[in-house]
C-alpha cells in the first residue's frame, strides 16, 4: 500500500503543480472564465473579485500540489484538496451537461482538451484524493523540522510572484490570437486553401405517426403516404475555414465600422487599449503624452480603444 499511495500523491501533486503553472501563465485569463460562470449563474456582484480569486485558486493549486508531495500538513491539505477537486468536479460537471459555457478553461488557454475529458479526468482525480483522505494517517511527511515550512513558504512566495509578474508584463507564453508579432489584418481573415463546413440537406417525413430522415437523393416526393414534416441541414464535415482571429471589431461611438480602416492604413498606427478607464492607472500618463506628440509631428495615426461609454472615456481622456 505504501508505494501504491506514492504514485498517488505524485500523480495528484504533480498534476496539480503543473495545472497551477499553466494558469499562472496568465491568471486574467482565469479570471475572465470565472466571469462567464458569474454571468450565467446571475451573480454580477462577484465579478470585482475574479482576479483575486484566480490568483489565490492558482496559489493554493501550486501550494497544495507541494504539500501533497512532500507530505506538509497533509491531514490538512488532504481535506482542502478532496473540497478543491469536488468543486472542479462540479464546475466541469456543469460545462458538460448544461452546455451554458463552452469550456472550463482547466488548463489555461495555453492546453486544450474537450470538456469530456476534462470531466473525467477531475472524476479520476476525485477518486484519487478520496484515497488520500482515507490513508491520510498512514503519510508521514518526508522533510522533518523547518525544512518543509521553508519549502512551502518559498512555493507560496514563487506562485504569487510569477502571477504577479505576468499580470504586471505579459504572460511569460503567450497562446492567446493577439501575441506579439501577429499581423491581425492576416489572422483575421479566412487561410488560403481552408476547407469550409460541409453540410447535407435532411429531409423529415412521417409516416403512421412515425418520423423519418432522409436524403435530398432518396426522400419520397412521389410517395403520397409520408407527409412532409421539416427540413433541416446537418454538419457533415467540419472544416478549418475559420480565422484566428474572429472578435477583433473596432467601431466608434455612432456605431460605424472601422475595423477595415484602420487594419489597412500604410505605415505605423498606434492603439491604445484602455479596458476601463475608471481602473485604469495613470502613472505613465506624461510618457504617453510624448509618444502621442511624436505621432502627431509625424502624421501617426494614434487611437485610443475602450469599452466603456462615450462620456467615461472622455472624462478619461482630459485627465
Amino acid at each position: 500500500m505504501k508505494y501504491i499511495l506514492w504514485a498517488i500523491r505524485i500523480i495528484v501533486g504533480v498534476l496539480f503543480i503543473f495545472s497551477g503553472l499553466v494558469k499562472a501563465n496568465d491568471p486574467l485569463g482565469l479570471s475572465y472564465k470565472m466571469d462567464e460562470f458569474f454571468e450565467v449563474w446571475n451573480m454580477h456582484w462577484m465579478m470585482p473579485y475574479s482576479l483575486a480569486m484566480s490568483v489565490l485558486m492558482i496559489a493554493f493549486e501550486i501550494v497544495a500540489g507541494i504539500a501533497v508531495l512532500i507530505g506538509y500538513a497533509y491531514r490538512l491539505f488532504s481535506y482542502l484538496l478532496l473540497l478543491l477537486i469536488t468543486f472542479f468536479t462540479f464546475l466541469t460537471a456543469y460545462v458538460l451537461f448544461s452546455g451554458k459555457i463552452k469550456e472550463c478553461g482547466c488548463f489555461g488557454d495555453c492546453i486544450k482538451i474537450s470538456n469530456e475529458e476534462t470531466f473525467w479526468k477531475d472524476v479520476i482525480l476525485l477518486v484519487l484524493a478520496v484515497v488520500l483522505v482515507i490513508y491520510r494517517n498512514k503519510i508521514k511527511p518526508v522533510f522533518k523540522g523547518y525544512s518543509g515550512t521553508v519549502i512551502m513558504i518559498t512555493t507560496a512566495v514563487f506562485a504569487f510572484g510569477m502571477q504577479w509578474w505576468a499580470l504586471e508584463h505579459l504572460p511569460f507564453h503567450d497562446c492567446l490570437p493577439y501575441k506579439i508579432g501577429v499581423d491581425i489584418n492576416v489572422d483575421s481573415k479566412i487561410p488560403p486553401g481552408a476547407k469550409p463546413d460541409r453540410y447535407e440537406s435532411v429531409m423529415i417525413y412521417e409516416k403512421d405517426g412515425v418520423q423519418k430522415e432522409f436524403t435530398m437523393q432518396n426522400y419520397p416526393w412521389q410517395d403520397t403516404t409520408w407527409v412532409f414534416v421539416d427540413r433541416t441541414d446537418k454538419l457533415v464535415e467540419k472544416g478549418n475555414a475559420e480565422p484566428k482571429i474572429k472578435d477583433f471589431v473596432l467601431s466608434d461611438f455612432d456605431g460605424n465600422d472601422l475595423t477595415e480602416t484602420v487594419l489597412t492604413m500604410p505605415g505605423y498606427t498606434f492603439l491604445w487599449f484602455v479596458k476601463d478607464p475608471a481602473e485604469a492607472r495613470t502613472d505613465k500618463m506624461d510618457e504617453l503624452k510624448a509618444l502621442l506628440d511624436v505621432c502627431n509631428r509625424n502624421n501617426i495615426p494614434f487611437y485610443m480603444l475602450s469599452s466603456a461609454t462615450q462620456d467615461a472615456t472622455f472624462d478619461f481622456v482630459k485627465k
